[in-house]
């Protein structure tokens, strides 16, 4: 199952991809990494999904990535005597902490932590951003808003404040069961909802105690400006465009988009583009050219992954949305301008001696003909370098770890394979040798690059490198030895 893109594919796992016949169909169209939606489900059935992704990939032989995306705190105004109540723009709207349902005067926030941050000015965005109020006064239990943009606004409709950084933290009291839950489960990554600050990620780094990999949603105003350090506390990124969307403006996504996804590629770590990419197959066969065009448009920015949501949890089309993903990328990335933009984004500063190899390596691959760059990596840091060169032939990520070759599965590029511990660089060029042959990389009269670190199972000391020959005499002599 050799895919033939870079770019790596999240399929979000639901009610119309639940079984081990779908769901093996979405990892042979495509899928590399599978996300469970922890705001849907009970724990029995994660863990039956769970189960089915394992036995697929124990079955196929081929490493399969499991992300569990915690909800995060949900804002939510409370419930209406009529179900609904109708807002006219320029008319006054009151939120409280009273429990009496609401009507087209008021309604229940009840959320003490938003009041206590809210100020004269701030925005409050109701249903998605359908519904916009401004606050005119606001105390420890009441906002007075002025309706901008007015609408229906009906029971417990999600809330967001853009302007604002809350005094939330990012897990609430059911992520931090749902987190213990799918690190006991054996996931690989864990998404993080609502971060604003870097210490929201360090709690749940915290939790997870090197269980799974943490991988930070940027969905909010605040985590935008607080890029850097969140991406420095973080193993990887989602660029979550839905809610970032209605927080900001929607022209400000995609400048925000470009920009993230080149700081994640500085610093080797994986970043996801989420959120609508193939909305419209949800209920269609086939996607729109502006869709297609928004997917082509994150590959072409260097994107680690791309995700689906709906379109394979609960669309009509799941299989043929994961094969449109695929076709896409394969079209886009035999583009010439497609390498050109690798070429030109590309970090030149090197400040260390692992840069230095991985970029050698890279530079090898380019000017002589070889066939694959073979990485030993026990933590995945040396897959993670190379794959930020993003080199003109494909990265065999080899290491002895389940764990680090799931995880892998997620970064761009890389041809994740388990293979047996080793204590010499020989058997480490031998080994790459026989994966390289056996995955359809190279033949006989082939080369390869090889890259680890001396001594082996360290994390981190990425020091050596060799061309090798694909040659069957290196095989032959290492097995009479």
């Amino acid at each position: 199952m050799r895919r033939l893109r870079n770019v790596k594919i999240v399929a979000t796992l639901g009610p119309a991809s639940n079984d081990y016949d779908m769901i093996r169909r979405l990892s042979e169209a495509g899928a590399d990494v599978f996300r469970l939606n922890m705001s849907h489900g009970s724990h029995e059935e994660i863990r039956a999904r769970h189960a089915v992704i394992r036995q697929i990939e124990a079955d196929t032989g081929r490493p399969i990535g499991i992300l569990a995306d915690l909800q995060g705190p949900k804002l939510r105004v409370g419930t209406f005597a009529q179900g609904e109540a109708e807002l006219q723009e320029g008319q006054d709207f009151r939120l409280d902490l009273e429990e009496a349902e609401g009507d087209g005067t008021r309604v229940s926030l009840p959320h003490p932590e938003i009041f206590a941050a809210l100020e004269p000015g701030s925005t409050l965005l109701v249903n998605d951003g359908k519904i916009r109020l401004k606050v005119k006064d606001c105390g420890r239990e009441h906002a007075d808003c002025t309706v901008l943009v007015g609408g229906t606004i009906s029971n417990r409709k999600g809330v967001n404040v853009p302007d604002v950084v809350l005094p939330l933290a990012a897990l609430s009291e059911k992520d931090r069961q749902d987190l213990e839950f799918v690190c006991q489960l054996g996931v690989d990554w864990l998404a993080l909802s609502f971060v604003q600050r870097a210490s929201d990620v360090e709690e749940a780094r915290k939790l997870a105690a090197g269980r799974a990999a943490v991988l930070s949603k940027i969905e909010k105003p605040a985590a935008v400006t607080a890029f850097d350090e969140i991406l420095a506390a973080s193993d990887g990124i989602m660029v979550a465009r839905g809610d970032l969307g209605v927080e900001l403006p929607v022209q400000n996504v995609p400048p925000i988009q470009k920009r993230l996804v080149r700081k994640c590629r500085a610093a080797a770590k994986p970043v996801i583009v989420a959120t609508q990419m193939l909305e419209s197959m949800i209920e269609s066969p086939m996607p729109t050219r502006a869709e297609v065009s928004d997917v082509a448009a994150a590959i072409y920015e260097g994107a680690d992954a791309i995700m689906l949501s709906a379109e394979s949890a609960a669309g009509s089309y799941p299989v043929e949305a994961v094969t449109t993903m695929d076709n896409v990328a394969r079209e886009v990335e035999a583009d010439p301008t497609y390498r050109e933009v690798m070429d030109a984004s590309r970090a030149g500063r090197k400040e260390s001696v692992a840069d230095a190899i991985v970029g050698a390596a890279r530079e090898i691959a380019e000017t002589t003909n070889v066939k694959a760059v073979a990485c030993f990596s026990q933590s995945g840091t040396t897959a993670l370098l190379t794959a930020r060169e993003r080199p003109h032939v494909p990265i065999i990520a080899l290491t002895s770890l389940q764990e680090t070759a799931r995880r892998l599965c997620l970064t761009w590029g890389t041809h994740c394979v388990k293979v047996p511990e080793v204590e010499r660089f020989k058997m480490a060029v031998v080994s790459a040798i026989r994966v390289a042959r056996a995955e359809g990389f190279a033949e006989q009269n082939d080369q390869i690059v090889v890259t680890a670190g001396i001594p082996f199972n360290q994390p981190g000391s990425t020091n050596i490198l060799r061309v090798a020959p694909c040659e069957e005499r290196l095989i032959f002599a290492s097995d009479q030895e």
